[in-house]
């Protein structure tokens, strides 16, 4: 879950009307005051300053290697069956993925048996039915993911007021998304000296300001993979956001397949219109005109 610190603005004095920056840098130029324009200027800039100043505990994120992001690769199915399994037995408790059914995930990570299966496994609420009540149902394959939460009131109030978000898009809602979750998971620690933690909230230098609501999520071991691939932080991690990543284009190797092939009509189009070019004008170049006097 993620929770972001308010700004802390101080209030103006009793009787004083507040005024911006922009405010009183356009009042010096307006009257002329050259040195009060500059010292605006200086004002501002020194303002900006420290709101960089103020941003310089965040780490950037660290660049991992993606072999799915590569012009002529594609997803690696192992793994985003990794990270599904990554996803349900962990993230699943907390977080959710709406714009994903079960159907979408046939053939990615699992077969159309095993996902029907995994699907009846779900009650989901279903209706009405003839007598108008609603009523429970196991899940098909038309259905999306099950959500933890029945609504926003009471994922907050399961987790002291943080609502966790949904991560059907959240590689796409964050700069540098895949570089950035995996950091994320991977980047819990102690607080340094000095850094004071309320409670409830835990360090992790790459979340802005510092402090999380959310708790370290993965453990070495934390699952067991069906093809024996040694469940560490990190390859848990890199698996669960590949699996984000595929849940947020999903329809990326089709886009990558399809683009190839508009390249190549492209590109033939292009040599059959310089050929006929050349063949319809090839007369008009190569003749001759001649003048002969009466």
């Amino acid at each position: 879950q993620e929770s972001f610190p308010s700004p802390q603005c101080a209030d103006p004095p009793d009787g004083a009307k507040p005024r911006t920056m922009a405010f009183r840098l356009r009042t010096a130029l307006k009257h002329g005051h050259k040195v009060a324009a500059a010292a605006g200027v200086t004002a501002a800039s020194t303002a900006t300053a420290s709101v960089a100043f103020n941003s310089d505990d965040v780490v950037h994120p660290m660049e991992v290697e993606w072999d799915h992001l590569g012009l002529f690769s594609s997803y690696d199915c192992g793994a985003l069956r990794r990270g599904f399994q990554v996803y349900r037995q962990v993230c699943a408790t907390c977080h959710s993925i709406e714009r994903i059914h079960y159907r979408e995930l046939v053939g990615v990570t699992h077969t159309t048996e095993e996902l029907v299966e995994m699907a009846s496994e779900v009650e989901v609420v279903d209706g009405p039915n003839d007598e108008g009540e609603m009523f429970e149902r196991p899940a098909k394959l038309t259905d999306p993911l099950p959500k933890p939460y029945e609504n926003e009131e009471q994922g907050r109030n399961a987790n002291a007021g943080a609502y966790p978000p949904d991560l059907s898009l959240m590689v796409k809602a964050r700069h540098s998304g895949q570089d950035y979750l995996f950091s994320i998971l991977t980047g819990y620690c102690d607080a340094p000296a000095g850094k004071p933690m309320m409670p409830g909230l835990y360090y992790n230098p790459y979340f802005p300001g510092g402090a999380i609501a959310m708790p370290p999520p993965l453990n070495d071991g934390g699952v067991e993979y069906e093809d024996g691939t040694p469940a560490t932080i990190s390859q848990q991690a890199y698996d669960v956001v590949q699996f984000l990543n595929w849940c947020a284009e999903p329809e990326a190797d089709e886009r990558k397949k399809q683009a190839g092939q508009y390249m190549v009509v492209l590109a033939f189009t292009a040599l059959m219109s310089g050929y006929y070019k050349r063949f319809k004008w090839s007369p008009y170049k190569t003749r001759a005109i001649s003048y002969i006097k009466p």
